[in-house]
Formats: structure tokens, sequence, C-alpha cells
């Protein structure tokens, strides 16, 4: 069983042999961590689960470190006579294997690209051994999946330590924000304060179901690093009642470092937290369903019905006369739980109207989007649906004449050619908008391409 979880950061030159007195400048996470070490040897765990955000990662699949041993040294900064060499728990990582596939949860052990322990997982072990040895380690890295997801693989932990009566607690290690001063590595952005404000408030209360509605973008712009690792960790004391107590919070570098810890009460059903998000979001979706056009609903009955029967949609009767009559270039784009989960979409008209256009572009973007898998059956109640009608495009001069929230742009060199629509989450110059459009084109940062700029109208 789970007899405790840890929330905890990774700043390298928290270990003496590397911040050389620098670490001084966070002795109230020193402390914290040292008061970490002390709670985990009192609980005399037989397996530490750790979670990293530094250990290798996939866009869709958790991988859970193979073999009988970990070792790692912090040689990348100049300490590599400070090494580490830990027994794994192989029963552990096998079950929590079997069981997270069984659940649809792609985790496992292959694919694996670096042996070495990642800073991510040494640092917490570090101060953990000063304390406790006595344990097994299973190291698991994150994914670009949902956060759900994340959630989900955390149930699938807790139900492989009581499958095999382990005592067993998880770390989950993460920075927080990486922009909360100019002075920093990573500059500031206004969100890194409020991201680390939000989620020390939330982990400091154990109100755990809010993680799952913090915004993809309002994250990224944050620069957080520990976010989905927390929610792993949520996943694993769900229905479980904890007493969470805030130990530290610090930031004089540019990036936030907070510690808190869980002590386990017993068993509460209450604390369903995915569950409860997942009927908010049906809720959501369902009223969302309520309000959506002609437009999105022409493209959501075309996506149901391909990836269930695998037949196109015809055209229907009854639509608003300009889908029949006019022709333009329609972007479809899918999100499931705030991510993007296909968009496909034509520039320019190569169909006779909208309607038809919608209908070939709705299935492409359900089914033949590189870099996603076909949608599934389901997940077709969780999907959010645009529909992005594209006015004629219009060459420019400059960049001077683009707005990020207006206008969408097309960049062009020779035969290559890209687009980005306007007003997207977490694309707020037109600096960014260009440079991604070069990138989904194929064209150089610093190379010349024609700038087109285009107006659109969104269905929702």
């Amino acid at each position: 069983m789970i007899t405790g979880a840890f929330m905890v950061p990774h700043p390298p030159l928290i270990i003496p042999e590397i911040g050389r007195g620098e670490e001084g400048h966070i002795q109230n996470t020193v402390c914290a961590y040292h008061e970490v070490g002390r709670r985990i040897a009192g609980l005399k765990p037989e397996t530490i689960v750790l979670v990293s955000p530094h250990q290798i990662m996939y866009a869709d699949y958790f991988h859970i470190s193979p073999g009988n041993i970990g070792r790692g040294d912090f040689g990348q900064f100049r300490a590599g006579q400070v090494k580490m060499e830990i027994p794994y728990d192989t029963e552990f990582t096998e079950n929590l294997s079997k069981l997270a596939m069984a659940g649809d949860i792609p985790a496992g052990t292959a694919g694996e690209r670096d042996r070495r322990l990642d800073h991510g997982t040494m640092v917490p072990l570090y101060f953990v051994n000063q304390y406790w040895l006595e344990y097994r380690l299973v190291r698991i890295g994150l994914s670009g999946l949902s956060l759900a997801a994340h959630y989900e693989l955390g149930r699938r932990i807790k139900e492989t330590a009581e499958v095999l009566d382990r005592n067993a607690v998880l770390i989950a290690s993460g920075d927080l924000s990486h922009r909360l001063t100019p002075e920093g590595p990573y500059g500031y952005k206004e969100e890194g304060p409020e991201y680390d404000r939000r989620i020390m408030e939330v982990m400091g209360s154990g109100d755990f179901g809010k993680l799952l509605e913090f915004p993809e973008d309002f994250c990224e712009k944050a620069g957080e690093c520990g976010h989905r690792s927390f929610t792993v960790m949520a996943g694993v004391l769900d229905r479980t009642g904890v007493k969470a107590q805030r130990l530290s919070y610090e930031g004089p570098f540019g990036v936030g470092y907070g510690i808190c810890v869980y002590e386990i009460q017993g068993r509460n059903p209450e604390r369903n937290f995915k569950d409860q998000y997942e009927e908010k979001e049906r809720k959501r979706i369902l009223e969302q369903r309520s309000r959506e056009d002609e437009y999105v609903q022409l493209a959501r009955q075309t996506i149901e019905e391909y990836v269930r029967t695998g037949k196109k949609r015809k055209i229907p009767e009854g639509l608003p006369g300009e889908m029949y009559e006019s022709r333009a270039g329609v972007f479809v784009s899918i999100k499931k739980e705030g991510q993007l989960r296909g968009c496909i979409g034509t520039i320019q008209a190569v169909r006779g109207n909208v309607a038809e256009e919608i209908v070939e572009n709705a299935v492409s973007a359900s089914s033949s989007d590189p870099r996603f898998s076909p949608v599934g059956p389901e997940e077709l109640e969780k999907l959010t649906i645009s529909v992005d009608v594209l006015g004629e495009t219009q060459k420019i001069d400059s960049p001077d004449q683009l707005d990020v929230k207006r206008y969408g742009v097309v960049v062009t060199r020779g035969y290559r050619r890209g687009l980005l629509l306007p007003n997207l989450d977490g694309i707020d110059t037109v600096e960014d908008q260009i440079r991604i459009a070069k990138q989904k084109a194929g064209i150089g940062e610093q190379e010349e391409a024609q700038l087109e700029r285009f107006e659109v109208i969104r269905h929702y």
C-alpha cells in the first residue's frame, strides 16, 4: 500500500558538492528536504516510486526504467564523485506495466535510451539516502498525454502497491515555474509567479482536483516543470484521505522550489478527483454541443460516423445556403481534455463548396493527422470541435501588418508553404506566429519568406 507521498524539487545546486555554498541561498529548501528524508525513513518503505520529468519522455507513452539496478552520478554538474547505485523493484515494475496496459494506459519498459539516473531522480534520493537505504526503486518518466492520463497512471501505481502488498511511497519530482524573474536563466513571464502561487495553494491544501483544471497554455507560459509529476501523485492518492503540509517554498534563482508532504489518513471515497473532473467535462461538452452551429454539427456528425463505421458522411439537406453556395479554405480542429487531438485544413477551396470542405477535412483531422493516432469510438463524447472558414489571403510587406489575434499568417518560400491560424492558445506575438508557421513549412527562422495574412470566421 501507499504509505506516504512527497512533492519535491530537484535543483542540482542543492547538492553541496555542486552548489559550493550557493545552496545556502535556498536553506529553507535544504531543511525541508532533510525533513522529507527523515519522514520517509520513519515509514520504512520497501519501494520508492519516483516520477521525474527528466527521465525519458515520450509523447504517448510512460517509460518505466527496466533492469535490476539504476546507476548515475552528477558528472554533468562537475561533481562526478557523487554517485548512486540503487536496486530496482523489478516485480513492481512488471506488475505496474501489466496493470497500466490492461487499463489502456500506455506504459512499460520499452524504449530505454539512457540507463543513467537523471538529476530529477538523484537529487531527491541524495537526501533520502542519508536516512533510509533499505528500499528498491521504481523510476517513471512523464509523457505528452493529458493530465487525466497522468492521474490514471497514478491510480495504477496505487493498485500495484495494493496487489503486491508493498509498503511504498511516492516521490513527485518537479520544479515549479522557471520564469519568475528577469534575471533568472529563463527570463520572466507574469504567468510564472501566478503559477507558483496557485500550485502551492493547491498542493499545500491537498485539493488535487484543481491540478486537472490548469490550462495547458498557462502551464507552458509559466515554464513549469513538475505539474505532470504532481498529477501522477494525485492519482496515487485517489480516494485517499491525506493530511497535507507545506514545508517550504523559495524562488531566489528565478525558479520555484516547493516541498509538500502528505500523510495518509485512510480511505476517502469523496476524493475521486478525476471522476469529478470528467463529470464536469462531460456536462461542459454537452452544454457546448447544444450551442454548436451547423458548421460544427456537420464536422462532429462526420467524425462520429466515420470513426464508428469507416464511411464518409454524405452532404445532408437543410444546411444554411452559404454552405452549399460558397467556396473557401476550411480547417477542422479537434481537442480532447484541452489538448489538440487533430487539425487538418485547406488554405484555399479545393472542393465544390464549404460543406464538402468540412466533411473532407473532418475525416482527415480525425484519422490522418500525422501527429496523432486516429480518433477511437471511446473518445467521441470527450471531443471539442471547431471549424475555421478562411477568408482570402492578402500579401503583406511587413510583420507590422499582422495581428496575432485577428489575422492568420501564410509563409511561402519557393515550394514550401506553412499556415498558422489566428487567436491560438499560447501564441501571443506575431514573432511566435511567424516562427511556428515557418517551422511547419520547413523554412529556417532566418530565411526570407513571403508573408500573407487572412481572417477567419471561427465556429464553435
